[in-house]
């Protein structure tokens, strides 16, 4: 199922305060779940669901974390853990010079046959095998 691949940071602005950047995580994550285009991992589930209990300005009740891993996450898992996700992350991990976890979310990416990756953490435009990194934020404020 080609298609985007959303990094946890895409999904965790969607909690943010600024309007632009909460703006385009809305829209990007809409568009992923209308179309069902978008995909994450077992990794990302994990990421978001730690970084809604950290955030500082609103932090989330256990029962919206639940009703937000049912309707927003869950749709959008499709990689889980295997040995050879964690055998193409240290391909990766080696060839790139991604840290490791960095290396294992480009590895999801690669494996679950998406041409984009869209997060802010790597290098925008770069292209790793089949899947090309993108900034969803490029050109906003910087955050």
């Amino acid at each position: 199922m080609p298609g985007d691949f959303l990094d946890s940071n895409v999904l965790l602005y969607l909690f943010s305060q600024e309007d632009a950047t909460k703006k385009a995580a809305v829209a990007v994550v809409g568009d992923a779940l209308r179309q069902r285009s978008g995909q994450i991992s077992f990794q990302v589930v994990q990421e978001v669901l730690n970084g809604i209990f950290r955030l500082p300005a609103q932090p989330v009740s256990a029962e919206d974390a639940r009703l937000f891993l049912r309707e927003t996450l869950v749709p959008l898992w499709t990689v889980d853990p295997s040995q050879t996700l964690y055998e193409r992350a240290l391909v990766v991990h080696e060839r790139y010079r991604y840290a490791f976890y960095d290396a294992l979310i480009i590895a999801a990416a690669l494996e679950s046959g998406c041409t984009r990756l869209l997060s802010e953490d790597f290098q925008d435009g770069q292209r790793i095998e089949g899947v090309t990194i993108e900034n969803p934020f490029r050109g906003l404020p910087a955050r």
